[in-house]
């Protein structure tokens, strides 16, 4: 049940606003590190991107410091699903080429990178990890590094875990204010004030609500994802996540290839209204029910905004299922249509903002969040203790 705070609270060490995976992660650092921690949510669980999204640890495809970030967080995720009681499934990620020029990126790719990270696959071994693949499939690579959870069961299994190792949670409370005082910082809350050494607020794509200089400082916007969920055709199952061509031009990885020009220039040529919706066609499935095979989540595109308007186009969806009926080789029924939502900027993946000493605001500001999180944590709370 939702504990909520009513008086004031002088034992925290540490306030943690939000209680996302980016908030999530701090709190367990926190805890490791020793301190009295108590995190702050205003909803009565987690509904946002870490709820939202396709559960994939995408950790082999990210560069530069997202890549750092990411392979630290793989090895914190396995161990905190042990701790926390969730799964975590070591399948990794099978990279499906589809053309010539996507298997030149595959080709790029993995010789960087080494067999420990991406191991080459051709057509047949492709279909052995995806079966539903199309004749038109000429390779691939699989990631064996990454990993994959169910959001929806493992946000709540941590925030349960981390509330059973002492660590308080103020549920269904809305943060008002955060002011510097001279013995600490006051966080003034719907329910009360609550006092600690150091803050941080980590709500997600909301930056803008308490911090609006340091959202505009860093051009942070909201992207609206299209997400659905479709029957798996055939009752298939898949055990890793996916991604294809279309990914090779979201994930550093893959862009910075040199090759990754010729995979642009084929979309460009074909399917320009793929790229006009910023189209990232990749999927994971969920767990089985009753034995049978869980719903893929498949999607997405993106659209930027710092308000976007209620209204959603079908033809967007109808996009995603178009492709997406072409990936899998079979009509599609859809299940479940929702909107993703994350924080983004173009000037930065990770926005770490320090609006005045011992509070820091802390946004994943490139939809990695489930993939980088547990790893931008210590960094963040080296800075800040």
């Amino acid at each position: 049940m939702p504990t909520h705070t009513t008086t004031t609270d002088t034992a925290a060490d540490l306030v943690v606003i939000g209680a996302g995976i980016v908030g999530l992660a701090h709190a367990a650092e926190a805890l490791a590190r020793g301190l009295r921690v108590h995190v702050i949510e205003r909803d009565e669980r987690s509904v946002g991107a870490s709820v939202r999204n396709f559960g994939h640890i995408c950790a082999t495809a990210q560069s530069g410091q997202a890549l750092t970030y990411a392979l630290a967080s793989r090895d914190r995720w396995v161990a905190l699903g042990t701790r926390a009681g969730f799964e975590v499934k070591e399948t990794g990620t099978v990279v499906v080429a589809r053309t010539e020029a996507e298997m030149a990126v595959v080709d790029e790719f993995a010789a960087a990178r080494g067999v420990e990270q991406a191991r080459l696959l051709d057509a047949d071994a492709t279909r052995e990890l995806f079966p539903p693949a199309a004749a038109d499939v000429v390779g691939g690579a699989h990631l064996p590094l990454d990993l994959r959870v169910d959001p929806r069961e493992a946000l709540p299994a941590i925030a349960a875990w981390l509330e059973a190792q002492g660590v308080r949670f103020s549920w269904a409370t809305h943060v008002g204010a955060i002011d510097q005082v001279a013995d600490g910082i006051d966080v003034r809350t719907s329910r009360g004030t609550v006092r600690s050494a150091w803050v941080v607020h980590a709500a997600g794509h909301d930056v803008d609500r308490l911090f609006p200089e340091v959202a505009e400082k860093a051009g942070v916007r909201r992207c609206r994802l299209q997400m659905l969920e479709v029957a798996p055709p055939g009752d298939v199952r898949i055990e890793p996540a996916v991604l294809t061509g279309l990914s090779m031009l979201r994930y550093g990885g893959f862009a910075e290839t040199t090759a990754a020009a010729g995979v642009r220039r084929q979309f460009e040529d074909a399917a320009p209204e793929l790229l006009d919706v910023v189209m990232n066609l990749m999927l994971t499935q969920r767990p089985a029910t009753d034995g049978r095979p869980g719903s893929i989540v498949l999607g997405d595109t993106h659209h930027y905004d710092r308000t976007h308007l209620p209204f959603d186009d079908e033809y967007v969806a109808e996009l995603v299922l178009r492709e997406g009926a072409r990936l899998l080789g079979a009509p599609l029924t859809v299940r479940r249509r929702w909107r993703g939502v994350y924080a983004d900027s173009p000037h930065t993946d990770f926005l770490v903002d320090e609006p005045f000493p011992g509070l820091r605001v802390v946004s994943v500001t490139s939809g990695i969040g489930m993939t980088t999180a547990l790893g931008l944590a210590p960094t963040v709370l080296d800075q800040l203790l």
